[in-house]
């Protein structure tokens, strides 16, 4: 009987060994393996960025904004964007819920940059850097940089294109034209229109550009919002008084959404006909009923913005503040919001035209044919 008490407490004794050997090595597995995915989610930034775009009524922006968001999350960032269908006090609202749920970073693509100042002031008390996005926010301190086109240069495409379709160059003329500006609460609306006088004022001072409505003041050819609708209103009016026996030659429009406007003006006045053709229109944005207008010879030109690669940029400038860096700046000197000249980086714009739109838009994969038709 005691031999075989004592095998039966060395087995036992050896199954407790064991045992615990056992549940030993399962716990450190377990440890190692938690250890593992703490590492893992210490090393993905959990921060998020918040996005405020416009309007959803501009394709451009919807697609930009599905960029930043794509860009933060392959990056291992969480991303708070919403869209203030151009009403000012949305976007106010938005930002300051933003501001309070203690985002990372603000991106604004502003409606109205005035209106915004108070509500910046909460950002720079929070230590929230701002990035300005294509559109400068005005009357405040608190925007740390900006990330746009050269939206003179816009003008200056613009402009340049109307000057070579009326062989401006060669001493053709006079021609009509009439003038569009863009909205008046967006800062980019005066660079474009600057960029394009400085190419046409000596045309219209030399009388081979004449205005016949006169309406050449920023507060005269305006259009609130961007609004199509609005420049159709405001053209249909113009040629009514001043276009009843004479043609209009050229448009200077700032941007798809007007040109298309115009062009419902225009039609509805007989033009676009083989004894009446349409005149030449410019346009901004490469918006793809745009570009079916221009391969329709309706439009004549659009200036194409990438906004992949302005979103790119963008993005870059958030890693560069959240890691305690500088962004990359190309441009210290243009962009003074009223309160302070705001480092800036500026891309560069491209004229699109019936001869180079495939290789600027479907080439590099913008758009897909089926996209055009």
């Amino acid at each position: 009987m005691k031999r075989f008490l004592a095998v039966v407490f060395s087995v036992m004794f050896i199954v407790s060994v064991v045992s615990c050997s056992s549940n030993g090595s399962a716990s450190k597995g377990k440890t190692e393996k938690k250890t593992v995915k703490n590492e893992q989610k210490q090393s993905s930034p959990s921060k998020t960025i918040g996005i405020l775009m416009p309007t959803k009524s501009s394709q451009r922006w919807i697609d930009e904004g599905n960029t930043m968001v794509k860009i933060f999350k392959e990056n291992g960032f969480k991303t708070d964007i919403t869209y203030a269908e151009d009403v000012p006090d949305n976007q106010v609202t938005e930002m300051k819920r933003m501001i309070e749920e203690g985002v990372s970073c603000l991106i604004v693509a502003a409606v109205d940059g005035l209106v915004l100042t108070d509500v910046l002031k909460s950002a720079k008390e929070k230590k929230i850097p701002v990035i300005s996005y294509d559109r400068l926010i005005k009357g405040s301190e608190n925007v740390d940089y900006y990330a746009t086109f050269d939206n003179f240069k816009v003008g200056v495409l613009q402009a340049n294109n109307i000057v070579d379709m009326l062989k401006l160059k060669d001493g053709s003329g006079p021609f009509n034209i009439e003038l569009f500006f863009g909205s008046t609460d967006d800062n980019n609306a005066f660079m474009f229109f600057g960029g394009a006088m400085s190419i046409l004022q000596p045309y219209i001072d030399s009388k081979k550009l004449v205005v016949k409505s006169g309406q050449m003041e920023a507060n005269k050819c305006a259009t609130a919002r961007w609004d199509g609708a609005i420049a159709k209103t405001r053209l249909d009016g113009i040629i009514q008084k001043f276009y009843a026996k004479d043609k209009i030659d050229a448009i200077l429009s700032p941007y798809d959404g007007i040109s298309r406007g115009v062009i419902d003006s225009l039609k509805g006045a007989g033009y676009g006909t083989a004894a009446k053709p349409l005149p030449i229109i410019t346009g901004q944005d490469a918006e793809p009923d745009s570009i079916k207008l221009i391969i329709a010879k309706a439009q004549t030109s659009t200036v194409f913005k990438d906004t992949r690669i302005l979103a790119e940029r963008t993005s870059k400038m958030v890693f560069s503040l959240l890691k305690g860096e500088k962004p990359e700046i190309n441009d210290t000197k243009t962009y003074n919001n009223g309160k302070k000249i705001v480092p800036s980086y500026l891309e560069q714009p491209v004229l699109v035209d019936i001869n180079n739109y495939k290789e600027k838009l479907i080439d590099s994969k913008y758009y897909t044919e089926d996209q055009l038709k």
